[in-house]
This record gives C-alpha cells, structure tokens and sequence, in this order.
C-alpha cells in the first residue's frame, strides 16, 4: 500500500482542482492532487472551448451580474457573483494563459475563449513548477475521518498498478470531482459520475440545488461509427445556428432546440457555421446527412452544466463536514447561477473562483487545526469484495430514470414519483450487492453514485411545484413566488429535502441553511 502526508489533498484534476492546488500551493501548504484519469487529459473542459468572464472594474459588472441573477429566477446571490467577477479577472490579469485568448463568437466584450486542452496543460505545468504532486489514475474511492468526523485525508486504488491501494492522510481535503452526466456520452463525460458527491455524502455532507440537474446539450448524429465516449462530438454544434426540419430557423438556438426535439421533430445545425476541422471530423464520421444537414441530438449533461453539488457552509467554500471543501462542478451553484445552467462564462469562471477560495480555505484550515493521529475510512456502498448484482443493471435503471427528455426535461409528479419508487427500490440491493475487486470495485462504486445522485435529483425535483430556469414541471407550468427558496438534500437509505429559511443576500454575506418544515 502507497501511504502519503500531505497538506492539502485535492480530489480532481479538471479546472477547478488544478487551480485549488496552485492557490493552496501559494500559501506554503504541500498539496497532493489525485485523479481518476489523466490530470489535464479528461473531462468536459478537455473537449472543448472554455469560456470564462473578464469583466474589468465598472458599470459592465454590475450589468452581467443583475443579468444572471434575473436569468436564475433570482435565487442566486449578487454578493457572490460580484466575488466570482472580481476573483476571475484578477487572476487572468497575473496569468500568462491570457494571451491566448480569442474573441467571444457573439462579440460579448464580457468573455474570454480558451482552446480547454491548452487550458488544461497550462494549468496542470503551472501546478507542477510550484511543486504540486500529481498522481494520475488514482482513484478515490472513499474519504478519511478522525474520531471528531473531520476529514482528514481519503484512499483509493491506483488503476495503472494492479490496482494497488493507496492511503494520503491530510490536513483538509477538497472535493473537485466534477459533477455527474449520468454516463450519457457527452463529450468528455464519462469521467463524471458522481462519485465525489457520494463520498462526500456518506461522511455527513449535504447537497444543494439538485432539482436543477436537468440541464441537456446538443451532440450531432454519427451514423457511420460510435467512437469512445471521449471524443467530442458535441463541440461542433455549441455556436450553430440551428432549424427544425421545415428549415424555420430556431431563434433562441438551444432552448428551442431541446423543445423541439421533446416534442419529437428533428433539429439541424448549420453547417457553414462550424470550424473546418470540425465539418471534416463530421462528414467522416457520418454526422451530415445527404442535403448538407448535422442532425443534432439532446444529450443530458446533469450537474455538469446544472446546479445541483454539495453545498457550502462558507465564503472560502467549506462544506457543511469539517475539514472539506468544495470546487467546480461538485458544489452547489445555485447560490451564483440561480434556477439556471451554469454555462458560458460563468460556469468558467466559478470553478476558477470556487477551486482558488477552496484551495485557499483548505490551506488555511490545516495550518489552524491539530490533526488527529487516528484516522478511519468511512464506509461506502459498492466497497464490499463480493458481487452479487451487476452495476450495468443499477446504471441502467438509472440512465431510464434520468437520460429521456421525459424524465428530466419535462418533469410531472406522476413520472418522478415513478421514477422515486424504483430507484429507491434497487438501493437496498445495490447497497448489500454491488462489490468486487480492481475495476469491478470501480464500477460498483459508479453504479451506486449514479444511483445516489438520480435519487437526489428526483426528490428535490419533486418537493419543488414550480418552474423555474431549468427545473420544468408540467404540472406546474409557471413560477411562484412561494418557491421562491431554496432546497438541501442528503441521506442515503432515507432521502430527505428541506428548505431552506432563505430571503435575498443580507450585507453581501452568505446566508445559512436553518431547517424549516417543508
């Protein structure tokens, strides 16, 4: 077994763990930075272009930042969006990425585009040269706890050793595993599945926002070939316009797309208006059909680009268990992004502000508090030697539960009480069941972390009777003002969602979770 000390351990290697780790690293904590893949190889950003905000000081800011909040049914907070701003354009102004910056495609002076490969590398060399240890293919698989419940480091199993144990005790630790697509083939997805949000949970932790984990992309058609979930099929369509298939074109682009495409017509992208790389890729993998067309498909994309993650107790974004923080898309975004997808240049921007103040408040804590010189690892589902149920029926289940735009584009009472019943009732066995050694230990682990998030989704989902941003109801059309809070969640046998006693932002500070009677 691999044993480490360590200041700070940083559980994931996407955007906001890379920038934990050079922010933590910056205080003089030793940081160690574990992730399941490649650092600076997987995920979403990998694929992609990332989008990030730079709006420097003046009345741009407070524009973008009433505009997002009225975008998020105003559930968000403008305290913590102004601290997003200022927090992003300060670090761009010290980082030599920012030369590789390119034009918004909309002409929004507001945002700045990177190539998120050459993002990516940049940060994880910047993280090396301040002496971060990175250990890819290690893969966490549950958190360390002193006898008072803080946490104090996490163990996992090195996938490219034989799957050989490791074991990294810390003086805090943060969580910046990415959120959780539910395995639906969305570019670079497939390395988020949750396990993070159930690690977290099953030290105590609780979550946020849940019900707004409906958020979908668009991906073309392949026709000719299926490649590796990796690739990035989706990236070519991001900025196309798009039409139904009378040729209209559709004026709000996405939206209406995914409207569309619930209501069972097709949807195609322009595609004189994707990159020439990206029209060649297309046409040899069969994505444009014989009149010039890229048939697009809905893709759900969860917490990914939802809001829904572990919520935070503080402005240096600890979570509510001692000792754990929270970064990117593993945290609850509500309190920024609202009732909304957290997508453009926000998105980029918090998981640059959120992983900076974890790393910072993880360094901080740390230094300021006596570790303990016991330390036991808490006991998860999926953990067990033995299996006695295979996880691609529990992901199955899952996936019939999450994936349909019936199930979590257009929400009613009917279909996520359905959806409760079964999910609840393949827990217990999945809890008893599901185990294994090496990679089937791995995969029983991501089963039960689908299946914990699914349930989250579903009941947060359906105590709030309302619409609002991506949360749809069609039992519940508009928008109340009743609803006008916000829910926590947790549990594992017995899920539980309150609210929370929640008015608008007091004096720029965070406001508490105080339990209410839903």
């Amino acid at each position: 077994m691999t044993s480490i000390e360590t200041d700070v351990l940083i559980l994931g290697g996407g955007p906001a763990g890379l920038w934990a780790a050079l922010s933590a690293a910056a205080m003089g904590a030793r940081v160690t930075l574990v992730d399941k893949s490649r650092c600076g190889s997987s995920g979403p950003t990998m694929y992609g272009t990332t989008v990030l905000w730079d709006i420097p000081p003046g009345p741009g800011r407070a524009e973008a930042v009433e505009k997002e909040f009225v975008a998020g049914g105003k559930l968000g907070d403008r305290e913590w969006l102004l601290r997003v701003v200022d927090e992003t354009h300060q670090r761009l102004l010290t980082w030599s990425g920012t030369r590789h910056r390119v034009p918004d495609p909309h002409g929004d002076p507001a945002q700045v585009h990177f190539d998120g490969a050459s993002y990516l590398r940049r940060l994880r060399r910047g993280a090396l040269e301040v002496g971060v240890r990175i250990l890819d293919h290690h893969s966490a698989l549950q958190l360390l706890v002193d006898p008072a419940g803080t946490v104090v480091g996490a163990a996992g199993v090195q996938r490219h050793n034989k799957f050989r144990p490791w074991t990294i005790r810390a003086g805090a630790v943060v969580v910046a595993t990415g959120g959780c697509a539910f395995l639906s083939g969305g570019a670079g997805t497939e390395v988020s599945t949750g396990e993070g949000l159930l690690m977290a949970a099953e030290a105590g932790a609780e979550l946020c926002g849940m019900e707004f984990s409906s958020a979908y992309g668009l991906a073309p058609v392949l026709s000719r070939v299926h490649p590796h979930p990796a690739v990035a099929p989706g990236l070519s369509v991001h900025f196309a316009a798009l039409y139904d298939e009378t040729g209209a074109e559709l004026p709000d682009r996405h939206p209406a797309a995914l409207t569309a495409i619930a209501d069972g017509r097709r949807v195609f992208a322009a595609l004189s208006e994707v990159p020439d790389t990206v029209r060649h890729w297309l046409s040899r993998h069969g994505a444009v059909d014989a009149a010039g067309r890229v048939p697009v498909r809905a893709v759900l994309e969860g917490t990914i680009r939802g809001a829904g993650g572990l919520a935070l107790a503080g402005a240096d974004c600890a979570t509510t268990v001692r000792g754990l923080f929270g970064a990117g898309d593993a945290t609850g975004r509500q309190i920024v992004t609202g009732a909304a997808g957290a997508c453009g240049g926000l998105n980029g921007a918090w998981a640059l502000a959120s992983g900076s103040w974890a790393g910072q408040g993880a360094a901080a804590f740390a230094v300021a508090n006596e570790r303990s010189s016991s330390a036991r690892p808490v006991p998860g589902v999926g953990l067990g030697p033995h299996s006695h149920i295979d996880p691609r029926s529990v992901i199955g289940l899952v996936q019939e539960h999450t994936l349909p735009l019936r199930r979590s584009y257009r929400r009613s009472a009917g279909s996520l009480g359905d959806s409760i019943a079964e999910l609840d009732a393949m827990w217990p066995g999945a809890q008893f069941d599901l185990g294994g050694l090496g990679v089937g230990q791995l995969r029983a682990r991501q089963a039960a972390a689908l299946l914990a998030v699914a349930r989250w989704a579903g009941y947060s989902a359906l105590l709030r009777a309302e619409s609002r941003g991506i949360h749809r109801r069609i039992d519940h059309p508009a928008a109340h003002s009743d609803w006008l809070v916000r829910l926590r969640c947790g549990g594992l046998d017995e899920v539980w969602v309150r609210r929370e006693q929640w008015s608008p932002p007091l004096d720029g500070e965070l406001t508490a979770a105080t339990p209410a009677a839903v």
